[in-house]
């Protein structure tokens, strides 16, 4: 009795806050028999705390650097960032919520996903934009790295992924999962970078942007090539590969996740 009760404690923790529920993600990350460290970078006079996972190759490669999703720097963010580096990537993975929480820490100083997601939502855009730069910076100069910078994020960091285009040349490109891009048309004009998006067939709030997005990206001459994959829900690149994932989440991921590595693929030459 005492195990059932365990068990269903267990499933309903799963059902209320999956964001949160990652220990399958984290048990993999502990084991990956990758180099992962974490770093402090300085952005103007804050210190982001980043998580760094190196690839096992002889010769440099592209650098990825990914912006979390509105759940912060989850177990699951961190998974992503050792994938890539299993695929053959430096990737440096910065919490965006250092120094943000009650106690001074970043994602991890929190109580809960809720607060975790106020946070997130209040932060200041140019604090956002001085966090990345100095983020891509770091990923340019690792000398591991062979200089290019690719610039990906998922939900709210697809959208912030967008906007930084717009206002930075120094990616090479970016990579939107399911976020919106900024409604001012000058903004767009200032994107030099190529970008990619990656939008799920049930998220109908985003793909809602989409037609006029497509149509200004066009008209101003940028590249912006988007994939929709049927069957996926918003985040399907955590939802695909959750335990408990749905069969539509799952064949998203996978479908984005085999585009993902023929575009960095390009990055290589």
């Amino acid at each position: 009795m005492k195990t059932a009760f365990i068990v269903l404690l267990s499933l309903l923790a799963l059902l209320i806050d999956p964001a949160r529920a990652q220990d399958w993600a984290r048990e993999q990350v502990d084991n990956s028999p990758r180099h992962l460290e974490w770093v402090a970078l300085q952005a103007g006079d804050r210190e982001v705390a980043t998580f760094v996972a190196y690839p096992e190759r002889a010769e440099k490669a592209p650098a990825v650097v990914l912006i979390h999703e509105i759940f912060g720097h989850t177990d699951w963010f961190r998974l992503m960032s050792d994938h890539l580096a299993a695929a053959g990537y430096v990737v440096v993975a910065p919490d965006l919520l250092s120094g943000m929480a009650p106690d001074g820490q970043g994602t991890d100083g929190f109580e809960s996903v809720t607060e975790v997601r106020k946070a997130v939502g209040e932060l200041p855009p140019e604090q956002v934009t001085d966090d990345l730069r100095a983020a891509v910076e770091y990923a340019r100069n690792i000398p591991a790295a062979n200089g290019k910078v690719v610039l990906a994020g998922f939900c709210w960091g697809g959208t912030q992924t967008f906007r930084f285009a717009t206002n930075s040349d120094e990616i090479d490109a970016g990579f939107v999962f399911y976020g919106t891009a900024p409604d001012d048309r000058e903004a767009l004009e200032r994107i030099s970078a190529p970008i990619y998006g990656f939008y799920a067939e049930n998220d109908a709030r985003v793909n809602a942007t989409l037609p006029e997005t497509t149509s200004a990206m066009e008209e101003l001459g940028k590249v912006f090539e988007i994939e929709t994959y049927a069957g996926g829900g918003h985040g399907f690149m955590r939802a695909g590969e959750a335990p408990e994932a749905e069969e539509g989440n799952k064949k998203a991921r996978e479908a984005a996740w085999n585009r993902t590595l023929e575009l960095l693929a390009l990055f290589n030459r």
